[in-house]
């Protein structure tokens, strides 16, 4: 090679070195080896902070503590993923067939999220209960799971609960079992655009028929409830003597006289428990600019 001109041996170079990166070398990092260049940067929490505010807080709450329609963020325990490449994927990309829609942010403004997320980070409360009596007591004489799914054993009138421990913090798991009526989850079963709550819903039919179910889906001329039986009523509002939404649940409150603080404490422990598995790395999407 040494007898070769020199561009023609600088171009032989170039050329080897682009034929090991297409067939010797391994791909580009995968989201969750990206690293995040403002990572502990304190004007670049301020600046995510601020970000969070105006296009994540309605979601997520104040603080990422979670929200009407958005799981709290600061568990450390992610439905899809939770390093820093993975959350910068999600905030850019979205979650298909969930309300976490893609942002049009820039890279830095969606690394300035992600560092301000880690400051908000929190250990996660200590499990005091005995989490497979909870399982029992989940499962037993259907208690929670008549209306509960869990690993897909169970009923579908009340929000599946598979990942909850992902989502959802102890003092929110505890609220929901005392105080059922205090916030309402988000009803997804027709898919990401409802915007229906897990609320009461009393319709009476032109025969005088009462039915009292939560909704499955509603526009402006029909709506489809589901009865406690699980059985789904399909309706024309026109059709109705009357239609009726309240702000409660179905969910009967449970104080500590139909369930013990004990019992209570092996219920969340092993809800605390359920929680999604770790994400295969995807392919395709946003990924960072070097």
């Amino acid at each position: 090679m040494h007898k070769l001109p020199l561009r023609l041996t600088l171009a032989l170079i170039l050329s080897l070195r682009l034929g090991a990166g297409l067939f010797g070398q391994p791909p580009a990092a995968a989201n969750d080896e990206l690293r995040n260049p403002f990572a502990g940067d304190a004007d670049a929490i301020r600046q995510g902070a601020v970000l969070f505010r105006q296009g994540c807080v309605y979601c997520h709450g104040v603080g990422a503590h979670g929200g009407a329609r958005g799981p709290d963020l600061t568990t450390g325990s992610w439905s899809h993923g939770g390093s820093d490449g993975e959350l910068f994927r999600t905030i850019g990309n979205g979650v298909p067939g969930t309300a976490m829609a893609a942002h049009r942010l820039t890279d830095d403004e969606i690394w300035r999220i992600v560092s301000y997320l880690r400051t908000q980070q929190q250990a996660a409360a200590p499990a005091t209960g005995d989490p497979h009596r909870g399982e029992t007591l989940f499962f037993e004489g259907g208690r929670c799971s008549r209306c509960h799914i869990v690993g897909g054993r169970g009923g579908r009138l009340g929000p599946e609960l598979s990942y909850i421990g992902s989502a959802r913090p102890r003092a929110y798991l505890i609220e929901s079992i005392r105080e059922p009526d205090r916030q309402l989850a988000d009803n997804r079963t027709f898919g990401s655009d409802s915007t229906l709550k897990y609320d009461t819903v009393t319709v009476v039919t032109g025969d005088g028929k009462t039915i009292v179910g939560v909704p499955m889906n509603e526009d402006t001329f029909t709506v489809q409830i589901m009865d406690a039986s699980e059985s789904i009523h399909s309706f024309q509002k026109k059709s109705l003597k009357s239609l009726r939404h309240e702000d409660r649940s179905l969910m009967p409150a449970y104080g500590p006289g139909g369930l013990s603080d004990a019992d209570l404490q092996d219920l969340v422990s092993y809800l605390q428990s359920l929680r999604a598995p770790s994400p295969a790395p995807e392919k395709g999407g946003r990924r960072a600019q070097p």
